[in-house]
């Protein structure tokens, strides 16, 4: 198919990584010294990278580029998803389009609404890009940072994850910019016991990983993280 993708000149570049480390959907890579777009499949066409390079080798190109191999399902899922009639096209696994048949709860619906469970935010603003600074939370606080979809697709999310956290959350595929500076001044300045990212398994969640990552290394803490991927 006919797609808008990078091309990055060789004679130019001088391998720094810095285009690598933007790349939202781990399209480009380094080898043998030079920065390679090695899955054109899964390039968005974006340009994030553009900025990032120092010595201005990356342009954009249309070009015809193959569509991207279907992930591999599990037997279980290969199974359900037959019974089912599903399939699951081709294409960047972050963009895929997939119905989940959900099981109802057996048995006779209560006539009684539902208890609701209760709310575990404990501040405010949550988006990255609106957090502050410096806030009185982030005294002594176990720091969440979360892509957007994963509270949405990971049913005790509040329970399991924000309980006890401060959270921040961000899409890096739609927000403009790197998250990197600002937790790093976030984490430099605060007294943050430890983080933990949470992102779903699609490659373009791993530049908020990224990000996390970078942040922890230029703050100069050595604070104890994990990252939790949901499916």
């Amino acid at each position: 198919m006919l797609k808008r993708v990078i091309q990055i000149d060789e004679e130019k570049c001088v391998g720094c990584g810095m285009c690598a480390g933007t790349c939202k959907e781990g399209a480009i890579d380094i080898v043998n010294g030079k920065a390679k777009l090695v899955r054109e499949d899964h390039c968005d066409g974006l340009g994030n990278c553009l900025p990032a390079c120092p010595v201005g080798a990356i342009s954009f190109v249309e070009k015809e580029v193959p569509a991207a191999p279907a992930l591999e399902p599990s037997p279980e899922m290969k199974a359900k998803m037959q019974a089912q009639g599903m399939t699951i096209p081709a294409g960047c696994p972050g963009a895929q389009s997939r119905a989940f048949a959900r099981e109802e709860s057996a048995g006779t619906p209560s006539p009684l609404p539902p208890a609701k469970a209760p709310s575990r935010l404990g501040q405010w603003p949550v988006q990255i890009k609106l957090a502050p600074v410096n806030a009185p939370w982030f005294k002594n606080a176990r720091l969440l940072i979360a892509a957007d979809c994963t509270a949405f697709a990971y049913g005790n999310f509040h329970q399991e994850f924000i309980r006890n956290h401060v959270t921040l959350i961000g899409c890096p595929k739609l927000d403009e910019g790197d998250y990197a500076e600002k937790l790093t001044e976030i984490i430099k300045h605060n007294d943050i016991r430890d983080v933990t990212i949470v992102r779903m398994e699609v490659p373009c969640c791993g530049g908020l990983e990224n990000a996390v990552k970078r942040a922890l290394q230029a703050s100069g803490k050595f604070l104890p993280w994990q990252v939790v991927t949901i499916s």
